[in-house]
């Protein structure tokens, strides 16, 4: 399996809630978490980043989704990147608020950069969080 076949099962994964217990096969040992976003810019490792977004995806944001619009592979610098627009609802416990009922369809990007072993070592999310979270009612 490839690299790209790699970050991409666990964008999957990852998308869909599954927390560190179903990503972990694909990350390496310590593998970091960059984002430049208010809610997320405090994570540091891709395993906090996959329990945040499993306590989002299936209790404050439950039946989340996301549309996949595009993915790419750079073999030299061993890079994937995948462009999307998530879907949810804020219906559970967790966020700043109540469950407000109100929805955003927001727009992110993921880059995974995979080391020799075609694992993730280090994710970067680019993602405009203002407008999530004032589509969602929480600003």
């Amino acid at each position: 399996m490839s690299g790209y076949d790699i970050a991409k099962q666990f964008f999957e994964a990852c998308e869909t809630g599954l927390g560190w217990e179903g990503c972990q096969s694909f990350v390496a040992a310590d593998a970091s978490f960059a984002a430049q976003s208010e809610p997320i810019a405090d994570i540091a490792s891709v395993e906090g980043y996959t329990e945040w977004m499993k306590q989002m995806g299936n209790e404050t944001l439950r039946g989340a989704s996301y549309t996949l619009h595009a993915s790419a592979w750079d073999e030299a610098n061993r890079c994937a990147l995948f462009f999307a627009t998530f879907h949810a609802t804020h219906v559970g416990e967790g966020g700043p608020v109540p469950a407000t009922n109100k929805s955003t369809n927001t727009d992110y990007v993921y880059a995974l950069k995979m080391n020799d072993e075609d694992l993730v070592e280090s994710m970067t999310k680019i993602w405009n969080a203002p407008w999530a979270l004032n589509e969602l009612g929480w600003t």
